[in-house]
């Protein structure tokens, strides 16, 4: 099988690397045909940016590749849905969208107001890029759900495969020099789902345990009052996550109490799964279709700072807790988000697109 990955879709977005990286593992071609707009999660809706998008948009509709099986769209390249159609010309357009757009900018991060053109505009874009794709693939159950409501698509129509991680950077291994300390680690763009005020009311409530809450975003300003027991790292490169995730003592997820947030599981729990530490994330129904409470994870309400630091607390002090909820978490991310795993998924996925 042949793969045309098309569009404007951010090479820095884990879903898209973790895709390709899953398709080449379970023995698909993937050629790219990609034109760099977005560059590390750059939103902006800026004339500069629409103007490199209207010609990312031309450039891409001339592309030509007749031997592709199927055109596979990924996030965040809504803008790419009609250049895909025309370069497919009547093959199978796959759109891997991760996040409504409208959803995201309106309803997560409130960067725009709901009754707004630009949010009129965000929602149109969002209809016909879900609307025009042959199959719509979702992170989660419940983000298909939602994809399949919003936009009136047939169940036929939207399909599921969870995010992952990169085997090859993600794994497990011995914590390097400095992780002697327990502490309680956030990695995250700090944006409305994260609760990142929910990580610092909890921290407040155990000013015997670090926190490392790491990254930066929407919610930076948040972290100017921060308890003394909350370190705030503004970056940590992509290669050396894994490290950081070793040296902590238990990874937080999300705590957003938003309906997105309880639609996704993101990245950095997979990642934390991957690298055997046990996870501490919000109970939602996204979360509950990989994880079990008490079993490879501990699962707390959203947006209950008691309940979290409740949850850290025991992880410090029961070291045999922690182990078993590492080891089993590990087992989880093999069975169901390894990347042999879902390479498998998304090729099949692919193949049927392709016999329809």
């Amino acid at each position: 099988m042949k793969v045309l990955s098309f569009g404007t879709y951010d090479r820095t977005s884990p879903r898209n690397t973790q895709v390709i990286s899953c398709l080449r593992g379970a023995g698909a071609v993937v050629v790219e045909r990609h034109r760099e707009v977005w560059g590390r999660h750059n939103w902006s809706p800026g004339p500069r940016t629409l103007a490199k998008l209207a010609r990312a948009e031309i450039a891409l509709a001339r592309v030509r590749d007749d031997d592709a099986d199927v055109i596979l769209v990924g996030y965040p390249g809504h803008a790419d849905l009609a250049a895909a159609r025309r370069v497919a010309a009547g093959r199978p357009v796959v759109f891997n969208p991760l996040v409504s757009l409208a959803d995201t900018a309106v309803g997560d991060r409130g960067l725009v107001s709901a009754r707004s053109p630009v949010a009129s505009a965000l929602r149109a874009l969002d209809r016909r890029a879900f609307r025009s794709a042959d199959l719509v693939v979702a992170d989660t159950e419940a983000h298909a759900a939602y994809f399949r409501e919003a936009f009136d698509l047939p169940a036929d129509r939207v399909a599921v495969a969870l995010v992952g991680a990169e085997d090859a950077l993600f794994r497990p291994g011995e914590a390097p020099a400095g992780g002697e300390r327990f502490h309680a680690l956030f990695v995250g763009k700090l944006i409305p789902l994260h609760g990142l005020d929910t990580i610092l009311a909890a921290a407040a409530l155990v000013p015997d345990v670090p926190f490392v809450v790491a990254g930066d975003g929407q919610l930076a300003p948040l972290l100017d009052g921060r308890p003394s027991n909350v370190e705030h790292v503004p970056w940590i490169a992509y290669e050396t996550l894994p490290d950081a995730y070793r040296r902590a003592g238990c990874a937080l997820g999300i705590f957003g109490t938003g309906a997105k947030a309880a639609r996704v599981i993101p990245n950095k729990v997979f990642q934390a799964l991957a690298t055997a530490r046990p996870v501490i994330t919000a109970d939602t129904p996204g979360a509950r279709e990989l994880l079990t409470h008490e079993l490879d994870a501990l699962l707390v309400p959203p947006g209950d700072p008691q309940a979290l630091a409740e949850a850290v607390r025991r992880l410090r002090e029961d070291e045999a807790l922690a182990a078993r909820l590492a080891d089993a978490g590990r087992s989880t991310y093999e069975a169901r988000a390894s990347e042999p795993v879902l390479g498998a998924r998304w090729r099949a996925l692919l193949e049927a697109a392709v016999r329809r």
